[in-house]
C-alpha cells in the first residue's frame, strides 16, 4: 500500500478538500464584496480575508503532483507556496514512497506555514519538510537546494518567473516543472520564448514542462 492510498492518510485528504471548499467559498464571497467596496487586492483588508482561505490544488493536481515525484523518482522538491499544506502532503507523500528525501516549502504567512506543519506532522510526514518563512526570491537564495528533482509553482502568479529562474542553475537534467495557475503573467510566455523547455497543459490551469538541455 502507498502512503497516498492508505486510508488514514485519504481520510486526512478529504477533510482538508473540505475544508479548502468551504474557506475558498467564504472568501470569494468576502474579495466580491471588498472589491465592490472599492477595496484593492494587496490592502489589509483583502490580505486578512484571503488568509483564511486553503487555496487549495484540486484532487486530481494533487494526484498528479505524487505520480510525477513517483516518476521522476525524486528525492529533492522545491515548492514555491505552501498554503495549509494540501500539496505539500501530496508531495512528501512521494517522497517516502521513493524512500526518503527533502521538500523544501515556501510560505509567506506564518499562521498558514504553522497549520501546515501540523497537518504534516499529523500524517507522519513532517521529517520529510522544511518550511522557508519569507520571501521565497530570498529564502530560496539563502538555501539552495540541489539538484531540485521536481519544481511546484503555486504562490504569487507575478513571481512564477522569477522563482525558475533562481532555481534554474540548479535543475536535475531529468526534472519537472509543475505550475498551478499557470496562466500567470509573464509564465508562458516565458517558457515559449526559451527552447529548453518542452511543456504540457494538464486541463486549464496546470501546466507541465521539462528541461531539454
Amino acid at each position: 500500500m502507498s502512503t497516498l492510498t492508505d486510508p488514514a492518510f485519504q481520510q486526512l485528504l478529504t477533510r482538508l478538500f473540505s475544508d479548502a471548499e468551504r474557506t475558498q467559498r467564504q472568501f470569494h464571497e468576502e474579495r466580491r464584496a471588498l472589491l465592490a467596496q472599492g477595496f484593492q487586492q494587496g490592502s489589509p483588508e483583502y490580505s486578512a480575508a484571503a488568509r483564511k482561505a486553503h487555496l487549495a490544488i484540486t484532487p486530481e493536481t494533487g494526484e498528479l503532483l505524487y505520480l510525477l515525484a513517483r516518476l521522476r523518482e525524486a528525492r529533492t522538491i522545491v515548492e514555491f507556496g505552501t498554503s495549509f499544506g494540501v500539496s505539500t502532503l501530496h508531495l512528501a507523500a512521494a517522497l517516502r514512497d521513493n524512500g526518503g528525501g527533502r521538500l523544501i516549502a515556501t510560505e509567506t504567512e506564518p499562521t498558514k506555514a504553522e497549520q501546515a506543519m501540523r497537518t504534516l506532522t499529523e500524517a507522519g510526514l513532517d521529517d520529510q519538510v522544511e518550511i522557508l518563512l519569507g520571501d521565497a526570491r530570498e529564502t530560496l537564495r539563502a538555501r539552495r537546494p540541489r539538484p531540485v528533482d521536481l519544481l511546484f509553482l503555486d504562490g504569487p502568479g507575478h513571481l512564477y518567473v522569477d522563482v525558475l529562474k533562481l532555481l534554474e542553475p540548479d535543475l536535475s537534467p531529468t526534472a519537472a516543472i509543475v505550475a498551478d495557475n499557470a496562466e500567470a503573467r509573464g509564465y508562458r510566455t516565458y517558457l515559449d520564448e526559451h527552447a529548453h523547455y518542452v511543456s504540457v497543459s494538464f486541463g486549464t490551469r496546470v501546466e507541465i514542462s521539462l528541461p531539454t538541455g
